[in-house]
């Protein structure tokens, strides 16, 4: 993913922090917490949190990105 997509998730952490929630549910407050608005690790806490591959989660996270990069 480019670096807008990247810049997109870090500069908005507070704001979308509750829809990474609704989206992915197993992630906990304090899988939140680590992330912090950190593209590779939400990444790898949605593989981990729901046993998929990476190139599922890429495909999940690429999916919900459209919603906020126009």
């Amino acid at each position: 993913m480019t670096a807008v997509n990247e810049d997109v998730i870090k500069g908005k952490w507070r704001q979308i922090k509750g829809d990474v929630r609704t989206q992915w549910g197993k992630l906990t407050d304090d899988d939140l917490d680590v992330i912090d608005g950190n593209r590779e690790k939400l990444l790898g806490r949605i593989q981990e949190n729901y046993g998929i591959a990476r190139g599922e989660a890429e495909k999940q996270l690429q999916d919900w990105e459209k919603k906020f990069v126009a």
